[in-house]
């Protein structure tokens, strides 16, 4: 059988069990939702029911006392049918957006969780939609799709009960006819929608791509003189998709027929036998009335079966997307899927485990290649002899490891930290981050720069330089877990990384990307992602340490001051800026930070890395990346990468004073920029 014929195929059905499970649904609240969607349909149903022996029985001019009871019983279902309406209406939603806001938030835990070309190989339109229409979708099935059926089934069965018990065979003719308008009318339209899902995935394959072969390829076209039969393919693209629209819309009108059609049939049964009934005195004339106006209301139930039926082809598809990156997410962590919204563990294996540290270090973030430091190279053992603790070839800046791991909630900073940040005592084991033989690049990648040993605690700042693509960036995401290592291993307080969960990471490490968040809301709020203690007071000195402080003094709200989404109202000076001192925000004992002075002048750049590097006084180990060399005076470790015979690697490591007196290009390079 055609897939286009089938209701929900396999497939479809167990994506969509999972995908509802995933909604964590109150199921008290959802019953208290059908009990009183069934009690206002239930109303409409008693309203005609009542108001039918109402007409009747008064056209036979009984005394009125006898008629006051129906009467009062009209005005209370005609109010009960719209009041419980309106508590379906409330109670079904918060049911269903509660559902969506843990299953959206259950579908970013996971992507954090997971390795970063999990998500980096979505385009990021997939992406918006999963995690926002799809989840949607998913959501409205319990408004849409399974409360309305719920309802008719309650409210056929007692309306077949109401009408069998007056008469038997026009109760069971009902019935047939509330079978015909509620199973074979739902099928067709669940038909048509497939034919109309089928048809709208055709128009974006081909009508993109030739639209897009039309506006890319103009020129070649009309040279060529193909653009008349670009535009012609396009025209009967278009026709067909048309007649596909037309084809998928025979079977949704059909289905509404049938439910007019079986309505029809159900009435005119009721009639010829409510008559003969009548006739032959085993009915009241009252009754008849009754039981021929009694399904009209019945069938306002299965009038919403249609719709419910299209819903449920669409949830179903939405949950198959959904579910899709769901388990691609986990199979790339080799964890137990955190979909269950709990903090997992990564396996074993260091490729296995990068979701989770991709997810621990707090931010799935972007590419970045550096790094090649072997550990064979004798230039820097050379380079860097005495001075290589201090180098602790740790990993520099994290912004998007920050940015994601608080904007999920996960890995914010604990009071624990503050002592480590203050530098009270030794610094503790677990803030201790070691790289060893460590070969760095992007998975399907090639190795970008391999034989890396760095080290990072409190107290000590190092900076990493090298030309642009060298593997700066992809170091500093290996080094927070967000992507794996290729080779040797990250350790984490003597822990492989990768087996570490995602919050023990984004606690002691936080990275701030170049191209992080930041949010459309108050520049208070946005370095709340970091830490959501933080006052105004606090969020003013970060500011300031950032370089913001005269930013900040012109705002016309001062922190409270609306940001637009991504903050395209400020510069990317400013913006890089406010990133900064989110990060400074956080009590994570160690700062990975990748071009903090970019997009800054001169004197301003230097003076914030110099200020950054110092940063290791209050106790906070500091690993940043940057093309800027004269304020590296200011780092305890300086680490030159350059291209190697293979992958990148360390040219020459130690303090800036050491490296101007051996190393003849940097010197070189400083003087440039001191010219």
């Amino acid at each position: 059988m055609s897939r286009s014929l089938l209701p929900l195929t396999p497939a479809e059905r167990r994506a969509l069990r999972r995908a509802v499970d995933l909604l964590d649904l109150d199921r008290w609240r959802f019953l208290l939702a059908v009990l009183a969607g069934t009690a206002g349909l239930g109303s409409a149903v008693a309203l005609s029911a009542t108001a039918a022996w109402l007409i009747a029985r008064a056209s036979q001019m009984p005394p009125v006392l006898e008629l006051g009871v129906a009467s009062v019983a009209v005005r209370t279902f005609g109010i009960s049918r719209g009041l419980m309406r309106y508590v379906e209406r409330l109670v079904s939603h918060e049911v269903a957006l509660r559902g969506m806001a843990t299953l959206r938030e259950r579908v970013y835990t996971t992507l954090a969780d997971a390795p970063t070309d999990v998500v980096s190989g979505l385009r990021r339109g997939d992406v918006l939609a999963r995690t926002g229409a799809d989840v949607d979708a998913v959501g409205d099935v319990v408004v849409r799709g399974l409360l309305p059926a719920a309802v008719a089934a309650a409210v056929g069965v007692g309306t077949v009960t109401l009408v069998g018990w007056l008469h038997l065979g026009i109760g069971a003719v009902l019935a047939g006819c509330l079978l015909l308008a509620g199973v074979v009318g739902p099928l067709l339209s669940m038909r048509a929608a497939r034919l109309d899902e089928l048809a709208q995935l055709e128009a974006r394959t081909e009508l993109s791509a030739g639209a897009m072969t039309m506006v890319e390829g103009a020129a070649e076209l009309t040279v060529s003189g193909r653009l008349p039969q670009a535009r012609t393919a396009l025209a009967v693209t278009e026709r067909r998709l048309a007649q596909a629209k037309d084809t998928a819309a025979r079977p949704a009108a059909l289905a509404a027929g049938i439910d007019n059609l079986a309505m029809g049939l159900a009435v005119l049964a009721a009639l010829v036998l409510g008559v003969r009934a009548t006739a032959a005195g085993t009915m009241e004339a009252v009754e008849l009335a009754v039981v021929v106006l009694t399904p009209l209301a019945a069938f306002e139930g299965t009038a919403l079966l249609g719709p419910a039926a299209t819903q449920l082809v669409r949830s179903a598809g939405a949950a198959v997307r959904v579910t899709e990156l769901l388990d691609r997410a986990r199979a790339a962590g080799g964890a137990t899927a955190r979909t269950a919204g709990t903090a997992g563990t990564a396996d074993t294996a260091d490729t296995a485990g990068t979701a989770d540290t991709a997810g621990t270090a707090g931010t799935a973030g972007t590419a970045g290649t550096e790094e090649g430091q072997r550990a064979g190279t004798r230039r820097e053992e050379v380079a860097g002899a005495g001075k290589q603790p201090r180098s602790r070839r740790e990993g520099v800046g994290a912004p998007r490891t920050q940015l994601r791991s608080r904007r999920e909630g996960v890995g914010a900073p604990r009071t624990q930290l503050r002592s480590r940040r203050e530098g009270v005592g030794g610094p503790p084991a677990s803030s201790l981050l070691r790289a060893r033989g460590l070969a760095v690049g992007w998975p399907r990648s090639g190795v970008v720069a391999n034989g890396l040993d760095l080290e990072l605690r409190p107290g000590r700042s190092v900076a990493v330089v090298g030309p642009s693509g060298i593997g700066k960036t992809t170091l500093l995401l290996t080094l927070a877990g967000l992507i794996p290592a290729r080779g040797g291993e990250v350790l984490l307080g003597g822990t492989p990384v990768s087996e570490l969960d995602r919050r023990s990471v984004s606690d002691a490490v936080v990275l701030t990307a170049e191209d992080a968040h930041v949010f459309a809301t108050t520049v208070l709020e946005n370095l709340r992602v970091a830490r959501g203690d933080v006052d105004e007071a606090e969020v003013v000195d970060l500011l300031g340490r950032a370089g913001l402080g005269t930013w900040l003094a012109g705002l016309p709200d001062g922190v409270h001051t609306l940001l637009d989404p991504d903050a395209t109202s400020i510069s990317g000076g400013e913006r890089r800026r406010l990133l900064l001192a989110r990060a400074l925000a956080s009590h994570a004992p160690l700062l990975l930070l990748d071009e903090p002075g970019e997009h800054l002048d001169t004197a301003t750049a230097d003076r914030l890395i110099a200020d950054l590097l110092r940063t290791r006084d209050s106790g906070r180990g500091v690993l940043l990346v940057t093309h800027r060399l004269a304020p590296l005076a200011a780092a305890d470790e300086v680490v030159v990468l350059g291209p190697g015979p293979g992958p990148a690697t360390v040219l020459a490591r130690g303090p800036h004073e050491y490296l101007l007196e051996t190393l003849p290009a940097y010197r070189w390079a400083v003087e440039q920029e001191e010219a």
